[in-house]
């Protein structure tokens, strides 16, 4: 068992992406709504990809996408995520090892690993259709205690809270991360998140048990019921110790009880594919805590990585992150 402490250890669906390029009539015709993420169950995963054009498969999820970029910009980064011992499993688990990151759960027999049929129309909107199979039932017995006392920041992903088995394990991760003394992020994932657990994430907010909030233009007014976004960052800032807020093309804020930080957005010649553009912000913002700069070092940091993501399709990074960060921050 390694001994190394890690610098973030992410906690989330282990899910194998299939990208593919779509227009605006294949959706109307399928009845999805551009943008939007569903979930799906086997037999309408089987019949969509029978119907999608070509695809790629890249292993994703929300928090395993962000433990690649937190690697790639040189942190030690661990994951925690279930797959099955099946081919896409082990397609999950090799890309998982490749990049150094450290991922010890056992994997899961008689569920199929979890894929999430990825639409993306040219005006570089993703519509997500997730079949969560395996990853759904990561249970407290997967966690390896262990392995969380080892990382200095605990990171959570809302799309992890839906079900009830794995929202168990995530309670367990963060009273174990708490009581050794470790700081918990939690990212609220997804609009549609929020809509269905409003009430548990602002009770886990006010429970005083994060110290990092991440969230989005749309779900942190959702979350707060605002009536426009300052409103809604002074509403949350109150209620957590640190607050990140990203706002697409108009960059992203961050506030820390009386410091607030804001950076633009990363310039990109075209955007290609938006998916894992907050998963992959948040590693750069993690990553910069890591390294203990400032929020607004953080924050650009955040932004470069975005901005790498969202040039190409799929939502992991493509270009050289650590060499990025020198050649625009540093």
């Amino acid at each position: 068992m390694p001994d190394s402490r890690l610098d973030v250890l992410c906690i989330g669906n282990a899910i194998v992406d299939v990208i593919a390029a779509t227009d605006d009539a294949f959706l109307a015709a399928e009845g999805l709504d551009k943008g939007s993420m569903r979930l799906i169950d086997a037999d309408e995963a089987t019949r969509l990809y029978g119907r999608m054009g070509p695809g790629r498969e890249i292993s994703g999820g929300s928090a395993g996408n962000t433990a690649a970029g937190l690697a790639m910009l040189g942190a030690k980064a661990g994951f925690v995520g279930q797959v099955a011992d099946d081919q896409l499993g082990e397609v999950y688990r090799h890309d998982i090892a490749s990049l150094g990151i450290e991922f010890t759960t056992p994997v899961l027999s008689g569920v199929p690993t979890a894929r999430s049929l990825v639409l993306v129309t040219p005006d570089a909107q993703r519509t997500m259709n997730t079949f969560l199979g395996a990853a759904q039932n990561l249970t407290v017995d997967a966690l390896d205690e262990d392995q969380v006392r080892r990382a200095g920041i605990l990171y959570l992903e809302g799309y992890l809270w839906d079900p009830e088995t794995p929202r168990a394990a995530m309670e367990r991760a963060i009273d174990v991360a708490r009581a050794a003394g470790n700081k918990v992020a939690f990212t609220l994932s997804d609009s549609f998140c929020v809509d269905r657990h409003r009430d548990g994430f602002n009770a886990l907010i006010d429970s005083g048990r994060l110290d990092i909030l991440f969230a989005n233009e749309a779900e942190i007014v959702s979350l707060t019921g605002a009536e426009d976004f300052e409103a809604a960052v002074a509403s949350a800032a109150q209620r957590v110790p640190l607050l990140v807020v990203t706002r697409h093309e108009h960059g992203a804020v961050a506030v820390a009880g009386e410091e607030r930080a804001q950076v633009p957005a990363e310039p990109v010649e075209a955007v290609v594919d938006t998916t894992g553009a907050g998963d992959l912000f948040a590693a750069g913002f993690l990553a910069g805590l890591s390294q203990k700069r400032s929020l607004r070092d953080s924050l650009r940091m955040g932004a470069i990585a975005a901005a790498e993501v969202i040039s190409h399709y799929g939502a992991r990074p493509e270009a050289d992150l650590k060499a990025l960060v020198a050649e625009k921050l540093d």
